[in-house]
């Protein structure tokens, strides 16, 4: 399965946040960029084995872009 994951930093934690939008609620957090990774994709495991199977949203493709203003 493949997800779209968004990093954010966040100034006040000091680490980055990784929410998961095709899996509503999924979220995580890690100090690195590597252990947000690591953390969610322990959370997407959680998350895919107490939802059932047909509550999950396909895999669709993604566009992630960034706007400058």
């Amino acid at each position: 399965m493949r997800l779209l994951v968004n990093l954010i930093y966040d100034q006040e934690y000091k680490g980055y946040v990784a929410d998961v939008p095709e899996l509503p609620g999924c979220m995580s957090q890690g100090k690195t960029v590597e252990a947000a990774l690591k953390n969610v994709k322990e959370a997407i495991s959680l998350y895919v084995e107490t939802v059932p199977p047909k509550k999950l949203k396909s895999e669709r493709p993604a566009i992630t872009t960034t706007v400058e203003v």
